[in-house]
């Protein structure tokens, strides 16, 4: 039984290392999402987080697509996949769940910096 359980885990490696490698988004800091937002404009920032928490608060520009509404559908809102998306929550969890999905759906161009807990550039309401 020892064994068996052992093979699972072993496969279950491998499955996870190798499915994380085909749908990869990049983390970036904070300072380096700001920096794309100065010096492209081809880009879309994404805020995953209840429409509540979007309208108390959001990045100028963002568009809301709470993280619980991407799933295995397109999106209308992100008609191009391989345009680049910033993608940012309240904290960095539902953000980092949320490119994973997106990534599942063939984004090709996911940026996922974290929450805005610590995001120090200000927000509008």
């Amino acid at each position: 039984m020892k064994f068996i359980f052992i093979g699972v885990l072993l496969i279950m490696n491998i499955f996870a290392n190798t499915y994380s490698k085909k749908l990869a988004y990049q983390i970036i800091s904070q300072d380096k999402a700001k920096e794309m937002m100065e010096e492209n404009n081809n880009y879309i920032i994404l805020d995953v987080r209840t429409d509540w928490e979007y309208r108390m608060g959001h990045i100028e520009g963002a568009i809301n697509i709470p993280n619980e509404e991407i799933g295995y559908r397109e999106i209308e809102a992100l008609p191009d996949k391989n345009q680049p998306i910033l993608v940012y929550c309240r904290s960095g969890h539902r953000s980092k769940e949320a490119s994973a999905k997106l990534a599942v759906l063939g984004y090709k161009n996911i940026y996922e910096f974290g929450g805005i807990m610590t995001w120090e550039y200000g927000l509008v309401e």
